[in-house]
């Protein structure tokens, strides 16, 4: 008995030229004033908070006509109008509340099934009430009528009873048995109404009422055929009523509920080049435009650079740390400017002891390589990484003594993998499987060292390094260090830079 409906106006989206377009308002919920409606758009958008709205004109005449231009025409027309049902009054909640007198006249709060028992329930006593009344006008006009046709048998004597005695009523209800009622009405009759056509009309009359109350009779004695007269009352309703008739015709649509059209969060917020900025000691900041890798930035003192993103302030922003959790936060919430920023673990819950492996913006189905110090990993989809609260999401789950490491995109057929041991080892990555989260399959065993680094790599291209002295040396037989996952590897080539890593 207690609920609500979700209205929403509707809309219709007008093509213009130039692959642009416009959104007509053309109803809108019930109880909602337009001009108040278009006063807090206009509000909304003065605030920012309906950022994929361009503006907003009021054609109306007669009919509604509420023209919404999109801010481009690459936004989605869909995705715009879920951002104002969910900020604006074009979409509202109106409340149900069954709490009804019963037959019993005491208030109560009824459910859809029982409001529809009662409404049956008072069609039924409608029609016994509505039979029994008349019933009794049929019983008093059969009454009158047998006067009538009693005196019409006796019309000589009736006339001569008038004419001659004091008191004609009396003598007529002594003589022939009448009622009170039925000699009133003998008296009161008109000459013009002796004709014999007249006594045709009135037996014909009481045939037909002596047969309307036999029908009546038997209805009231059974209740079967009662509740059949009630359910074809409710079918009479129902075809006058219906989508086919004038009356009928819905003035709303009337169905399920839409789907849920997800508005992302970067659709709210205006695309534009960025450069994020992480210090050694975790301070964290986002510059206006992509900016050089050899640009001059400026840190605080006994602090520098370590990351360094190029991203859009539309991105969502993803924080690898050692304990193998993973961090969101959206890009145009870090904070801007070319000052040293804010430390980043005032925006996430990262414990002191741990540290930041990598900072990457997610990107929608790409797959990344995760592994630990002790050699284990697996691949996983970037969509599995993003976290909704700030306590992150458990992803790699390291073994005790280890941290996670690496943080690598998907970008060939081939891993190579080499361990502190200064052990190098290639491998198809189809070996490494894909998960959602866990500890990771070996993909280099240690008898004494750990992980030093991991690279991806394409056959036809080889293997890759930068040597000492800035010299970049590529290898592409790799047949000597061609083996299988959790193998251990053979020393690297001469020249592999020491400690072990490819960049």
């Amino acid at each position: 008995g207690r609920g609500s409906f979700r209205l929403r106006a509707k809309y219709e989206v007008e093509k213009l030229k130039n692959g642009t377009y416009q959104i007509v308002i053309t109803e809108i919920p019930y109880q909602v004033q337009k001009s108040r409606l278009i006063e807090r758009m206009a509000e909304l958008m003065q605030a920012r908070k309906l950022a994929l709205l361009g503006d907003i004109l009021d054609e109306s005449a007669a009919d509604v006509r509420v023209v919404l231009e999109p801010k481009n025409r690459n936004v989605d027309p869909a995705v715009l109008m879920e951002s104002l049902y969910k900020f604006t009054d074009l979409e509202i909640k109106f409340s149900l509340n069954l709490n009804v007198l019963d037959a019993d006249q005491t208030p109560r709060v009824m459910s859809l099934p029982e409001t529809l028992r009662a409404f049956l329930d008072h069609r039924h006593e409608v029609l016994i009430r509505r039979s029994k009344f008349r019933l009794g006008k049929i019983e008093d006009r059969l009454e009158v009528l047998a006067g009538y046709l009693i005196a019409f048998l006796n019309i000589d004597e009736v006339i001569r009873i008038i004419r001659e005695e004091d008191h004609p009523k009396e003598e007529m209800i002594r003589r022939f048995e009448l009622t009170e009622r039925q000699a009133e009405a003998i008296l009161n009759m008109r000459l013009r109404s002796l004709r014999k056509l007249e006594e045709i009309e009135l037996r014909k009359e009481f045939e037909e009422l002596t047969a309307e109350k036999q029908e009546i009779e038997t209805l009231l004695g059974d209740e079967g055929l009662r509740w059949k007269a009630v359910a074809s009352e409710v079918g009479e309703i129902r075809r006058t009523f219906s989508k086919q008739t004038e009356l009928g015709r819905r003035r709303t649509e009337i169905g399920a509920a839409p789907s849920d059209v997800e508005v992302p969060m970067e659709a709210m917020v205006e695309r534009e080049p960025i450069t994020i900025i992480c210090s050694e000691k975790g301070w964290i900041r986002a510059m206006k435009g992509h900016i050089a890798d050899d640009a001059e930035l400026k840190f605080k003192e006994g602090d520098e650079g370590k990351f360094l993103i190029r991203a859009e302030t539309t991105d969502r922003i993803l924080i690898f740390a050692s304990d193998g959790r993973f961090f969101t936060i959206m890009a145009d919430k870090l904070p801007r400017g070319r000052g040293h920023g804010e430390p980043l673990r005032l925006m996430i819950d990262l414990d002191n002891d741990e540290d930041i492996v990598d900072i990457l913006p997610h990107r929608k189905g790409q797959r990344l390589l995760l592994a630990s110090s002790d050699g284990r990993g697996f691949i996983v989809n970037s969509d599995d990484l993003l976290a909704q609260k700030k306590a992150g999401k458990q992803v790699l789950n390291p073994a005790t003594g280890a941290k996670a490491q690496i943080c690598l995109p998907v970008e060939g057929e081939l891993i190579a993998i080499v361990g502190t041991n200064r052990k190098l080892l290639v491998f198809e990555a189809s070996e490494v499987p894909e998960m959602a989260r866990g500890k990771g399959v070996i993909l280099q065993r240690y008898k004494d060292g750990r992980l030093g680094d991991v690279t991806f790599l394409k056959t036809d291209e080889g293997l890759s390094w930068e040597q000492t002295g800035g010299r970049t040396r590529t290898e592409t037989d790799l047949t000597t260090w061609r083996g299988k996952r959790a193998g251990a590897g053979k020393m690297p080539p001469n020249g592999f830079p020491r400690p072990a890593r490819f960049t």
